[in-house]
């Protein structure tokens, strides 16, 4: 008797893959130099490849995966089950990766501030100083670990919800099973 794969199980793998895709991203990134990506065409591509791409391209491919393994059907709910954990999984490599990355270099958190603050100076150059500083807040305020490895998490699940929707319209086909 085949045993079956659970929808969850099967993205796991494509889930590991988008994580360290992410995870090499950021390094590379870091490697350039982030003072180089603001307003470049590369973080723009990276930004588009982590939010829109990939994301559509993993999932699209493990519900496509799950469908080959189950004799050419999958449910719309598998789908769905396939896309968030493929985006819940990569999101988790991705924040504990940032996590620990912060936690050894913490001078980049400092460096993201000045590049933040040299940005909002050239956008904004009749700011006030009180108004900088209550941006710069704010700024660290969500660069708080506390606050980023939650909400990278939701967001991708958020992402992997709407991609799966996307994805299991089109590749959706349920079994035809009479009682």
């Amino acid at each position: 008797m085949e045993t079956k794969i659970s929808p969850a199980k099967s993205g796991l793998q494509l889930g590991l893959l988008f994580g360290v895709i992410m995870v090499l991203e950021f390094v590379i990134s870091y490697i350039i130099g982030v003072e180089k990506l603001i307003g470049s065409s590369f973080g723009v591509i990276i930004n588009l490849l982590n939010y829109l791409i990939l994301p559509f391209l993993f999932i699209y491919l493990g519900c496509s995966n799950y469908k080959k393994s189950n004799d050419g059907f999958v449910t719309f709910s598998e789908c769905l089950k396939i896309g968030v954990s493929i985006t819940v999984i990569a999101a988790l490599i991705y924040a504990t990766f940032n996590l620990i990355f912060n936690l050894i270099f913490p001078d980049f958190g400092e460096q993201i501030l000045r590049i933040t603050k040299s940005e909002i100076l050239k956008k904004s150059p009749n700011m006030t100083a009180e108004q900088m500083d209550m941006a710069i807040s704010m700024t660290k305020k969500f660069m708080s670990q506390y606050i980023v490895f939650p909400v990278t998490i939701v967001m991708y699940a958020f992402f992997g919800l709407l991609y799966s929707f996307l994805v299991g319209a089109i590749v959706k086909k349920d079994s035809n099973q009479s009682f």
